[in-house]
Parts: structure tokens; sequence; C-alpha cells
């Protein structure tokens, strides 16, 4: 039988550690079990926690897996019930919201990084492969943002109509085309950098420039453009 978190001296409670001592000293489990609140007859609300921390698959601090996690996979935990799970999922939603920047508009994209730190939070973690269009300005700033395609788990189906029939239509004077692997590995597929290069070619066509292909992994990307640019600046 584990031990009662009233049993627990007040300094070591996750609510009185929070309030003496701020959030950061907290380990994962004790903020786990503040939004949990209340335990069982048998164990803890820590002890709970923990017993969600353990379906991570990786056996490690990193707090990922409860992006993916399920309403009944949470369920499943004795004194986990619908009301604590859904306060669980609502919270790991909201942390993910709040590494999203609200409004794109004007920011500057002066390096392929850029664009990799816009988007790997809200594209790393997807399960199936999504294409955003970004269009930018004469200033290399941000006017549009748009989700264009969204496939499978290996490919996704998109013409070359979907990708340039609104960068046309908005007049925009550059685009980056960006799109995700869900097995988290960003090295271009051969087909990823065969569209690139026909891409480009076309682009400037309709005086549009191509700036970037950037393929987004699991904390990792690779930039097209930069890996198909010669030393004279041609692709």
């Amino acid at each position: 039988m584990s031990i009662k978190i009233k049993q627990l001296p007040e300094t070591e409670r996750p609510y009185e550690k929070m309030e003496l001592y701020g959030e950061t000293v907290l380990s994962n489990a004790e903020l786990l079990a503040i939004i949990i609140k209340t335990g069982t007859k048998e164990e803890s609300s820590v002890t709970i926690a923990q017993k969600i921390l353990n379906l991570n698959p990786n056996l490690n601090n990193n707090l990922d897996f409860l992006k993916e996690i399920t309403l009944s996979e949470l369920m499943h935990i004795k004194g986990i019930g619908k009301v604590k799970a859904i306060q669980l999922k609502a919270v790991c939603e909201l942390a993910k919201r709040m590494t999203t920047p609200l409004n794109y508009q004007k920011v500057k994209i002066k390096k392929p990084e850029d664009i990799a730190n816009l988007l790997m939070e809200e594209m790393r973690l997807e399960k199936q492969e999504l294409v955003k269009l970004i269009m930018l300005n004469n200033k290399n700033e941000i006017v549009r943002i748009k989700t264009i395609a969204q496939g499978g788990i290996n490919s996704v189906n998109m013409s070359y109509k979907d990708i340039l029939a609104e960068p046309i239509k908005m007049q925009v004077a550059k685009i980056i085309l960006a799109h995700n692997h869900p097995s988290g590995d960003s090295t271009p597929s051969k087909a990823d950098i065969e569209m690139t290069k026909k891409l480009f070619k076309m682009t400037q066509v309709f005086d549009i420039e191509l700036l970037d292909h950037i393929v987004i992994g699991n904390m990792n990307f690779t930039s097209i453009i930069s890996k198909l640019l010669t030393k004279d600046g041609e692709i």
C-alpha cells in the first residue's frame, strides 16, 4: 500500500511544494498528481501519476508520449476516470498550443532553421503526412501559411496546381514548402527531391521564388534546396 499524500510532510506534498519552491522543482509525477488531484483508497495521486508515466514506451523523461496517449489508455489505469482523463488530455493540448505561434504574419524567415523552429512542434508528431505552403513577401516576411494536402503514413497526393494556385492568386513573391515524415526521419525521399526540382522550375515561370522545401522529422529537419544548390547557386 502506497503512502497517502496527507501522510507526507507538508513540504513534500505536491501542492504545498509548488507553493513553497515553485513548479520547476516538482517531478513529472508530482506535476501530474496536481492535475489528477485525488488518488484512490489504495494509491496516492503521485503513485497513479507514475503509472501514467510508465506508459511511455521509451522509458525516459520525455513527455511527448502524453500527446499521443488516448483517453481509453488513460482510463485503463485504476484511479483515472473519464473526467481525469479528459483533464489530462486538455492540459496536453494546451501545452501544444502554447508552443504554436498565434500569428505567423510578419515573421521574417532568414534561414531554413526559422521555418523548422516555427513548425516543428506542430508537425513532428503528426501520424499523417501534412504539406504546408508558406507564402512570403519581398522582405521574406510570412504572409500566410496554409495546409494544402494531407496524406497517409508514407505519402501524400498533391498536384503542382494545389501548390501554385494561391501564390499566383495572392501575387506573393516567394514560397516555401514544408512537409513532415511521420517516421521521424527527415531524410528526403527520391520523390521529394524530384518534385522539388520540378517545382523550382515551375515557380520561375510565374515569377515566384521557391526559397526552400523543408522536410520535418521528430526534432530534426532537412532543407532540400540546401542539398540541391550547387556552388554557383543553381539547382
